[in-house]
């Protein structure tokens, strides 16, 4: 036996190391491999392109809020009253969402400080059948709304959405009125209400709550919209303009009133915070 043989085969013999399957990441946008750890650590914004990754609930709440929040428990809704099925049961596409996400559905609320200044922090994830709203996001939305005037505290929400959610029919679409009533009584308590549009915030959410807030804050390069841009473009002939839907855009043209790196978004609203909520003095 030559000794390349014996070297190779007593390498055989060693074991594989355990690789895991996530320590990098790709940028959906620049294509970049990035090392998961640092991504995390940049807040899900790639070093190369600053394209602005979509980030989970537990992830936005950390960014955000200062440490010692508490996370308000989502109301209890009546889950599939269509019985409705596709190519699954709805009931099975809930329960399959709710094992891969720590929340029970796609919008949560915390109670808790950004910079010292108290409020109430609503989180949509898209990681959750893409955000969609359904009876629980309108409950949830309104619960929020409810936890602010109770606390006598602003409601801040950062929406991320594909729409309302088709398997409740109907019933996610009355879930838009029911959050713009929810809207006029913080406006009634005189409770600030201020919306983080991140991407995407699309369909039925843009067309309600998404859309009345005191204050609009997006992040970069976010899509804003109802109807998507083929739909759009087929139904009015013309070709759309360059970046169309996005935060830029609509910044430029008065649909929000800024557009803010995360990294600098908590200083943001904490400044917004006081303009709209100043601290009382003690």
């Amino acid at each position: 036996m030559s000794w390349i043989t014996r070297v190779r085969t007593s390498l055989s013999n060693l074991k594989k190391r355990d690789t895991p399957d996530n320590l990098w990441v790709k940028c959906p946008s620049c294509s970049e491999m990035l090392f998961a750890r640092e991504y995390e650590d940049n807040l899900s914004v790639c070093p190369r392109c600053e394209h602005h990754g979509r980030v989970q609930t537990d992830a936005r709440f950390a960014q955000l809020l200062d440490p010692g929040f508490t996370v308000l428990p989502t109301p209890k809704v009546k889950e599939d009253p269509l019985k409705f099925r596709d190519s699954k049961r709805y009931g099975d596409r809930l329960k399959a969402a709710r094992a891969a996400n720590p929340h029970p559905d796609a919008l949560t609320n915390a109670q808790g400080a950004i910079a010292g200044h108290q409020i109430v922090l609503g989180v949509q994830d898209f990681a959750f059948m893409g955000g969609s709203m359904g009876m629980a996001v309108g409950a949830t939305f309104v619960a929020g709304a409810e936890a602010a005037i109770k606390a006598r505290v602003p409601y801040v929400i950062c929406t991320a959405a594909g729409g309302a959610r088709m398997q409740e029919g109907i019933l996610s679409l009355m879930q838009m009125p029911k959050a713009t009533v929810a809207v006029s009584r913080l406006k009634r308590a005189g409770l600030p209400y201020i919306v983080v549009l991140t991407d995407p915030t699309t369909g039925g959410v843009t067309a309600s709550y998404a859309m009345l807030g005191d204050i609009h804050i997006a992040e970069p390069g976010c899509l804003i919209g109802f109807a998507g841009q083929r739909v759009i473009q087929d139904t009015i002939r013309e070709k759309l303009p360059e970046g169309f839907q996005r935060a830029e855009y609509l910044y430029q043209h008065g649909m929000v009133d800024m557009v803010v790196h995360r990294k600098d978004l908590k200083a943001t609203l904490a400044r917004v915070l006081e303009y709209l909520a100043p601290a009382k003095a003690a």
